[in-house]
C-alpha cells in the first residue's frame, strides 16, 4: 500500500507540474502568436479556472489512486501540448493548412484537460472508499461549476465568429468605461445595431479580463424585469445561498449589497443587457458605493439620466456594411448566384447600417436564383436609409421572410417560435413534439432540425447543437437548442399578430401580473381559432383565469415562474389538444393543480414537464389513454410513481416514448413503468444518482431504443435485459461506473447500434455471448474499448467500430 502510495505521489507531482509547465507557456505565448489567439484565450481560461483544482488534485493525489493509463498519456499529451503552443509562434498567417492543424490540436488538448479533471474526480467519487471524501465532492462541484459555467445565466457569451465594425467602438467603449469617475455607463442604440455584441467583443479584451477576472456579471433585463429573479440568478451564479427568503424587491436589493460587498473589493463589472424603457430606474437600484464596482447598461433608449456618461454605438458604413452582407449571403463561395454590385449595394443601403437587418436580408438571399434576387430588389426599392422606430425596423425585416411554395412551412415554424419567452433557450425537442403534430413531421425530429438549419442559414434564429456521434445525428436532440434575438422574436409575433385574435391561427399572449388582455375580459365566452395558444405568466399571477373556447388548439404552451400552478379550466374543452409542453422559468420546483383536467383529452399524445414537481403530479393521476410520448426535464421524480393514485401502467397504458433528462433525484428507475408493454423507447440522461435498473425492465418485449447517457452512478445492467429481443439501441455512454457488460448481452438479437463512449471502468474482456450479436452493425466507443473490440471484429465482419472524440457539452443548461 505505501509503494502505491508514493507511485500516486509521484504521477500526481508529474500531473501539477506538466500542468504548470503548459499553463505558464499558454501565457507567455498568447500575445505573440496573433494567428492563434482565439484558442489561446480559450485555453488559458481553462488553465486559469482549473488551476486551484489541479493543485487539489494533487495534492489528494495519493488517496485517489490517480487512473495511471490516463494520467501519463495526459502527461505526455501536456508535455506535447507546451510544445505545440511554442511552434504556434513560427507559423505565418498565409499557412492556413497549419493553422488549421495547430488550432484541432489546441482544441483537443483544451477539451482533454477539461474532461480529465471532471471525469478522474466522478469516477473516484462513485468507489466505495472514497464516498465519505468530502473535500473530493467538493472538488467536484468546482470543476462542474467550471464546465457549466458557460450555459448557465450571468455568464456572457461568446461573440459570433464573424463581426465586422466594432474594434473601434471596442476601444472606446473600454476606454469610457474605465474611467476613474464613471460608475454606471450606458450603451445605447436601435435594436439590431449589435450592442450586445459589443459587450461580448469588451468582455474578451484582455484588459477587462485582467481587471474585473471572475466578477463580469452579466444580467438579461428585457421587458418585464424582475429584481427577485435577476439578483437569484446572480447568487446562483456566484455559488452563494441568501441569507433570508428574498420575498420582495427590497429583500432581493439587501442581498445583492452582501453579494457584491462579498466580492468587493475586487473590481466588479455588472452589466444590465437590454433595458426597456420605463425600467431605467433598475440600474439606480443596483448601484452601490463600493471601489472598483462598475454598471454597464445597453437599452434601445438614450435615458436622459445617464447622458453624462453615454456611448451611441453607430451603425455600420458602406465597407462594412457590403462585407456583412457579402458573407450572409455567401456570394463568395461559388454556390450563389453574384448580382451586379451596384445592385447590391442598394440593398444594403436600404439596411441602414443596422447588422442584424443585414445578416436577415443577406440570408434570405443565400442561394438564390437570379430571378428572385431581380425579383426581391424590385420589391425592395424604396430606399429606407434610416428606422425612426422598432416598428419600421419590424416591417424593413417582414421582407425577408419571402419563403417558396416548398419552404413556406419553415416560415411557420419560425413564427412558433414566439411561443417562448424573451430570452431563454428554446428547447429543440419540445419543437420536435410541436411540430411532428401541427405540420406532420418525422417523429425522429430529422426535418424539424432541418428546418432549424433552414432558419439559421436565413439568420432567424440560431440552432446550437451537440457535438454527435454518427449514431446519434438522427435520433437525439436532447441537447439541442435554439435562441433568437429578441427583435427576431417581436418579428415572428408581429407576423402572428396579423389577424384578429379570434381568427389567429397561433394566439401568443403574455401576462404581466394580473393584467390579462383587454379582449379576453370582454366576453365570457371567448371563442379563438388557433390551432396554438401559447399563455405567459410571471411569478405575480393568481392563477385566476377568464374562460377559452379553444375547441382547435391542437398545440398548448404554458410558461410560468412560480412554485404553484394552476391549469386553467379551459383545457379540458379542448378536444383537439394533441400537445402540452409545461415550462416552469423559476427557480423552484412547481407543484400542478387540475392535472385531472386532462383526462378528457381523448387526442392528447404528448406531454412536456419542465421543473414540475411530479410527486404533485401523481396525487391526481388520471388514466390518459391517447398518451404516446411523456419528457420529464429538470423534474423532481423519487419515488413519487411509487405513490400514484393508480398504477402508472393504468395511467398511461399505450405510453411508447418515455424521456428524462437531468432529474437529479431519480435513483431506480419507477418498476411500474416496466409494466407499460408498449414502451419502444426509453431515454434518462443527465440522472446522475440513478444507480440501477429494475430486473423487471425484462418485460418491455417491445423497447427498441435504450438510452442511459451521462448516468454516471449508473453501476450495471441488469441480466433481465437480455429478453428485450426488440432493442435495436443502446446508449450507455458516458456511464461512468459500469465495469461489465451483462453476461447474456449476446441474446439482444437485433441490436444494432451500441454506444459505449466515456465507459472509462469499462476495463475487462467482453463476456463471449456478445459473438451472438450478429444484428451488430456501429459501435461507439474510446480507443482503449476499441482495442477490446479488435478480435470481436474478425467474427462480426458487418461490424464498424468508431472511435469517438474527446468532447465536453458545455451548452445544455437551462439559461
Amino acid at each position: 500500500m505505501a509503494a502505491a502510495f508514493v507511485g500516486g505521489a509521484a504521477l500526481g507531482a508529474a500531473f501539477g507540474e506538466g500542468f504548470a509547465v503548459l499553463h505558464d507557456t499558454v501565457k507567455d505565448v498568447i500575445s505573440k502568436a496573433r494567428l492563434f489567439k482565439p484558442i489561446l484565450k480559450r485555453l488559458e481560461s481553462t488553465l486559469n479556472n482549473l488551476a486551484p483544482m489541479v493543485k487539489e488534485i494533487t495534492q489528494l493525489s495519493e488517496q485517489l489512486d490517480l487512473r495511471k493509463v490516463e494520467t501519463e498519456n495526459l502527461i505526455k499529451n501536456m508535455k506535447k501540448g507546451e510544445k505545440l503552443v511554442r511552434k504556434c509562434l513560427k507559423i505565418r498567417w498565409w499557412n492556413y493548412c497549419f493553422k488549421v492543424y495547430y488550432s484541432s490540436k489546441l482544441e483537443e488538448l483544451d477539451k482533454e484537460i477539461v474532461r480529465f479533471c471532471q471525469v478522474d474526480l466522478q469516477v473516484h467519487s462513485t468507489r466505495n472508499g472514497l464516498r465519505t471524501l468530502v473535500n473530493v465532492n467538493l472538488i467536484l462541484k468546482k470543476v462542474d461549476s467550471i464546465v457549466d459555467r458557460k450555459g448557465v445565466p450571468c455568464t456572457v457569451r461568446d461573440p459570433p465568429d464573424f463581426t465586422v465594425g466594432l474594434d473601434m467602438p471596442t476601444k472606446e467603449l473600454k476606454t469610457l468605461l474605465l474611467k476613474e469617475e464613471v460608475q454606471l455607463l450606458l450603451l445605447t442604440a436601435p435594436g439590431g445595431c449589435g450592442k450586445t455584441t459589443l459587450v461580448q467583443m469588451l468582455c474578451q479584451d484582455d484588459q477587462i479580463r485582467g481587471m474585473f477576472g471572475d466578477n463580469i456579471l452579466f444580467v438579461n433585463v428585457s421587458k418585464t424585469p424582475n429584481v427577485k429573479v435577476i439578483v437569484q440568478n446572480l447568487l446562483n451564479y456566484k455559488d452563494m445561498q441568501p441569507t433570508f427568503q428574498i420575498q420582495c424587491d427590497e429583500d432581493a436589493i439587501d442581498q445583492l449589497s452582501q453579494l457584491l460587498n462579498h466580492l468587493s473589493p475586487s473590481p466588479i463589472l455588472l452589466i444590465l443587457d437590454d433595458v426597456w424603457l420605463g425600467s431605467e430606474s433598475l440600474p439606480e437600484m443596483f448601484k452601490f458605493d463600493l471601489p472598483n464596482y462598475k454598471i454597464l447598461v445597453t437599452s434601445r433608449t438614450a435615458f436622459p439620466r445617464f447622458k453624462k456618461f453615454t456611448y451611441h454605438l453607430k451603425p455600420l458604413d458602406d465597407v462594412d456594411a457590403m462585407t456583412l452582407f457579402h458573407r450572409s449571403a455567401s456570394l463568395h463561395d461559388g454556390s450563389s448566384y453574384v448580382p451586379a454590385e451596384e445592385d447590391v449595394k442598394k440593398i444594403v443601403r436600404g439596411c441602414g447600417g443596422f447588422p442584424l437587418v443585414i445578416k436577415v436580408i443577406g440570408g434570405s438571399l443565400c442561394g438564390q436564383h437570379a430571378v428572385v434576387w431581380h425579383s426581391r430588389l424590385m420589391k425592395w426599392s424604396d430606399g429606407q436609409f434610416y428606422f425612426s422606430s422598432d416598428t419600421e425596423l419590424l416591417a424593413h425585416l417582414q421582407k425577408s421572410l419571402e419563403f417558396s411554395d416548398d419552404k413556406v412551412i419553415i416560415k411557420e415554424c419560425f413564427m412558433d417560435l414566439g411561443s417562448f419567452p424573451e430570452d431563454q433557450r428554446i428547447s429543440a425537442a419540445a419543437l420536435i413534439d410541436m411540430w411532428a403534430e401541427l405540420y406532420e413531421l418525422d417523429e425522429d425530429g430529422i426535418q424539424a432540425i432541418a428546418n432549424l438549419q433552414e432558419l439559421t442559414i436565413r439568420n432567424l434564429a440560431s440552432l446550437v447543437m451537440a457535438r454527435k456521434d454518427a449514431s446519434e445525428v438522427k435520433s437525439y436532440n436532447n441537447e439541442d437548442f435554439v435562441t433568437q434575438h429578441d427583435i427576431l422574436r417581436e418579428l415572428a409575433m408581429h407576423q402572428s399578430s396579423q389577424e384578429s385574435v379570434r381568427q389567429r391561427p397561433r394566439l401568443i399572449i403574455n401576462i404581466s401580473g394580473n393584467n390579462l388582455p383587454k379582449w379576453w375580459t370582454e366576453q365570457k365566452q371567448q371563442l379563438i381559432n388557433a390551432r396554438l395558444l401559447s399563455i405567459s405568466t410571471d411569478e405575480l399571477f393568481s392563477s385566476s383565469w377568464c374562460n377559452i373556447q379553444g375547441s382547435k388548439v391542437e398545440v398548448l404552451v404554458l410558461n410560468f415562474h412560480s412554485k404553484n400552478y394552476t391549469l386553467p379550466e379551459f383545457v379540458e374543452k379542448m378536444d383537439k389538444l394533441k400537445v402540452l409542453i409545461l415550462n416552469n422559468y423559476g427557480f423552484f420546483l412547481s407543484k400542478i393543480s387540475n392535472f385531472q383536467l386532462l383526462r378528457s383529452l381523448p387526442n392528447l399524445k404528448r406531454i412536456r414537464l419542465e421543473k414540475v414537481s411530479i410527486s404533485s403530479l401523481c396525487e391526481t393521476l388520471v388514466p390518459l389513454k391517447s398518451l404516446k410520448k411523456i419528457s420529464l426535464f429538470m423534474c423532481n421524480i423519487g419515488k413519487a410513481f411509487e405513490n400514484c393514485t393508480i398504477q402508472v401502467s393504468d395511467a398511461f397504458p399505450n405510453l411508447t416514448e418515455i424521456n428524462i433528462d437531468y432529474c437529479n433525484d431519480l435513483e431506480e428507475l419507477p418498476v411500474g413503468l416496466c409494466d407499460i408493454v408498449h414502451l419502444k423507447k426509453i431515454s434518462i440522461t443527465n440522472c446522475h444518482k440513478l444507480f440501477a435498473l429494475p430486473e423487471e425492465i425484462g418485460k418491455l418485449v417491445n423497447l427498441e431504443v435504450l438510452r442511459l447517457r451521462s448516468c454516471t452512478d449508473l453501476s450495471e445492467l441488469p441480466n433481465s435485459i437480455r429478453s428485450l429481443h426488440m432493442l435495436s439501441i443502446l446508449d450507455i455512454s458516458d456511464c461512468l461506473s459500469i465495469m461489465k457488460l451483462p453476461k447474456h448481452i449476446g441474446e439482444l438479437c437485433n441490436l444494432k447500434e451500441l454506444n459505449m463512449k466515456g465507459c472509462l471502468r469499462l476495463r475487462t474482456q467482453f463476456p463471449e455471448s456478445i459473438m451472438d450479436l450478429e444484428q451488430l452493425k456501429l459501435v461507439v466507443c474510446d480507443e482503449e474499448r476499441a482495442r477490446l473490440w479488435e478480435p470481436i471484429k474478425e467474427f462480426l465482419t458487418e461490424l464498424k467500430v468508431e472511435v469517438a472524440e474527446k468532447d465536453i457539452n458545455l451548452n445544455w443548461l437551462p439559461k
